[in-house]
């Protein structure tokens, strides 16, 4: 019987994988660019981030508040979220070729840095010592298909954003094929052996 909870990557896992695109992406962003370019790695930085944040909210963070209470990075993790909204709206009002676009690239991706850090120092750690790995897949299960639900109605966009963004690196396509074929490879119904 196929359960996505068995395929599934942990919520932790997925949560450090997202963190990693977001910074390759960033990493891919010059400021000697083409306008176009720029704008599409923005708008992709912008689009994984919103993804990101509501994911994070509806499924990871009540579970962690259950678990860290009071906690500081935990207080402190939505209304980071809420800045990186502010400045996202600031961004998408900028056009690339406006110097406040390249700054408001620099300063989401510091605001982002500081943000992943506490998560995967302090509130990834706490969720991996304190849930147990079945339930960590099956937050990971609940986050994969809100995650369809939230991509699904923008799926053609975010192609194409990436498409832009990323035509100029060797590197991201690679991965983008690597990543590609190990989700296939995981998620494609297994022939059985014959004997």
């Amino acid at each position: 019987m196929f359960s996505l909870n068995k395929l599934s990557p942990t919520i932790t896992d997925m949560i450090r994988f997202d963190h990693s695109h977001t910074l390759v992406t960033f990493h891919q962003y010059t400021t000697t660019q083409k306008p176009r370019v720029k704008k599409a790695l923005a708008e992709t930085i912008c689009t994984a981030l919103e993804i990101h944040a509501t994911l994070e909210e509806e499924i990871f963070y009540p579970v962690m508040r259950q678990l860290e209470g009071a906690d500081p990075t935990m207080l402190k993790a939505e209304p980071e979220h809420n800045e990186m909204r502010r400045l996202i709206a600031q961004l998408r009002a900028t056009r690339p070729t406006d110097a406040r676009h390249d700054e408001l690239v620099h300063e989401l991706m510091r605001d982002v840095m500081h943000h992943v850090a506490d998560e995967e120092t302090v509130l990834l750690p706490d969720a991996e010592r304190h849930l147990s790995r079945d339930r960590l897949s099956e937050l990971g299960a609940e986050m994969t298909r809100r995650r369809m639900q939230l991509v699904a109605p923008q799926a053609g966009k975010l192609a194409k954003e990436q498409a832009i963004g990323f035509s100029g690196s060797t590197a991201a396509v690679v991965l983008g094929v690597a990543g590609a074929a190990f989700a296939a490879l995981k998620l494609l119904p297994r022939k059985p052996a014959q004997a």
